[in-house]
């Protein structure tokens, strides 16, 4: 018995008993464990055994008294383990987790948070704490409930959402205990429901796109309505659960299940703020304020949706976020429907159901605009105006890499009266063509029609002796015919030609 005390401990526990027995409370868990189990068979003492049964009442405190404070008065369900007989519930014996029930008392309630998606119609069990057996780490957990004749029939004439989805569920919910507030749906670990002897579904791990986040399982609602009686036979359900040191407790219910299509019916019919109103919230936030350094002309809002980055269809946000950013409401809600976070996509707040409104302002003014305004901007008298043309100037700016000053192009003759700097009269230098398009020209440039100045430096120095005047000298020819020739380029063209502007 001892030694299945000691296995449970914990590491506090397995020091704070090592150390009253003189023993070295230093190592790993493990070595802690095999420690104080040596040191239970060596020596069983009496101080040795009081210690131990401190620690452990303090670790697990008896369940009698405790339970009686936590059991609801009048539960119409009982817990009762698997080995339990039909005839001692029959007997009116009512069970929970194999213990029979205590005079009922007043209890703490703990309140599970309403959920959007689920209308509760009934309570077939209302949350009652799991209890564990023994000191093992994976319990069962057993209750049993029976639906009345009409709870039948609502389940079996309800309409189906979608194939083998009903619009009326029974469905199991799980929290921690605790009577401070609503809680979430928190699942045990290790969980797994079985019902009538059969497994369900239970809503797994969402895979983290983030490298060193671990996988998150949404907490959800059970739905066990297809593995249900439907009639008046009495329907088991065993819960197995990991029994770490947290406390949970579970409920049952009748519900109606929404879709988002129905929560965008009721967000339409009960929360939109109007045009008015949001010009009033528009120049709250305007309003110069003389106190501070900074005076706000305008506010900028984006029409492209921060959830699926296209336009916006009906745009929402939360009465309590600061912003005015909107987004999408039917993308919202299909989200929430698929994965329920709740958040807002701008500012990462809560954003409960309750708490959304369309924006009836921006509803407006996405249809004046056209699909091509991606962006407006608030002002201080609560106009609108769109930014359109900025973000177009913006656009063609980063397309362009060319000057804004005007470029002449010398290789077309027309612009410039020179011939292009690649053609066969520039190999020469000394075509007619050349000397009439250098006439006037000093040192061999001239003036562009549009500023700039075109330098032809194809001439050599024989060439530049021969503008002087005499054009046909011997003495000039037999300079030339003794030169070497001029370098060429790749393409065949002298590789002293350059040409500016």
């Amino acid at each position: 018995m001892s030694a299945n005390m000691v296995k449970s401990f914990r590491v506090s526990d397995l020091q704070t008993l090592l150390a009253s027995m003189g023993r070295s409370k230093s190592g790993l868990k493990q070595d802690l464990v095999g420690r104080a189990l040596r040191l239970v068979q060596t020596e069983y003492s009496p101080e040795l055994l009081k210690n131990v049964r401190q620690l452990y009442e303090s670790r697990f405190p008896k369940t009698s008294g405790w339970l009686a404070a936590r059991r609801p008065e009048g539960i119409p369900v009982a817990y009762s383990p698997l080995s339990s007989s039909p005839s001692a519930t029959s007997q009116g014996t009512d069970y929970l987790n194999g213990m029979s029930k205590p005079i009922p008392t007043p209890a703490a309630e703990v309140k599970l948070v309403p959920l959007p998606f689920y209308q509760t119609l009934e309570t077939l069990l209302p949350p009652t704490e799991l209890i564990a057996q023994n000191n093992e780490k994976l319990q069962d957990s057993q209750c049993i409930f029976e639906l009345t004749p009409n709870q039948a029939d609502q389940v079996r004439n309800a309409s189906e959402l979608r194939p083998g989805i009903r619009s009326i569920q029974v469905v199991l919910r799980i929290c921690y205990t605790d009577s401070i507030g609503v809680q979430e749906d928190q699942y045990p670990p290790n969980i797994a429901v079985k019902v009538n002897q059969s497994y369900c579904h239970v809503p797994g791990y969402y895979p983290s796109n983030k490298p060193g986040v671990e996988p998150r399982r949404p907490c959800r609602p059970v739905n066990i309505t297809p593995w249900l009686h439907l009639s008046n036979v009495t329907n088991r359900v065993t819960i197995t659960w990991g029994n770490f040191g947290k406390r949970y407790s579970v409920a049952v219910y009748l519900v109606r299940v929404f879709t988002a299509a129905d929560l965008f019916s009721q967000l339409k019919l009960c929360s939109v703020e109007s045009a008015e109103r949001c010009r009033e919230r528009i120049q709250d936030k305007l309003r110069f304020d003389p106190e501070s350094e900074i005076a706000t002309t305008g506010l900028r809002v984006s029409l492209i949706c921060p959830l699926v980055k296209m336009r916006l269809g009906v745009p929402c946000r939360v009465l309590t976020c600061a912003h005015l950013q909107c987004f999408d409401a039917v993308f919202f809600l299909q989200m929430n429907e698929k994965k329920p976070t709740w958040t807002c996509p701008v500012c990462d707040k809560p954003a409960p159901f309750e708490l959304l409104t369309i924006d009836g302002l921006l509803s407006e003014i996405l249809k004046e605009t056209s699909e091509d305004i991606e962006e407006i901007e608030y002002l201080t008298d609560g106009s609108w105006r769109p930014i359109r043309d900025e973000k177009d100037r913006d656009r063609e700016r980063e397309r362009s890499n060319t000057p804004e000053y005007p470029v002449v192009d010398i290789c077309i003759p027309e612009a410039n009266g020179h011939s292009p700097a690649h053609s066969s009269t520039s190999l020469t230098g000394k075509s007619g063509s050349s000397s009439v398009g250098m006439s006037g020209v000093t040192g061999g440039s001239a003036v562009a029609p549009g500023g700039g100045a075109v330098v032809d430096l194809t001439l050599d120095s024989s060439s530049e002796e021969e503008g002087g005047g005499a054009g046909g000298d011997s003495e000039d020819t037999e300079d030339s015919a003794d030169s070497p020739a001029p370098k060429r380029g790749r393409y065949n063209y002298d590789k002293d030609l350059v040409t500016a502007y």
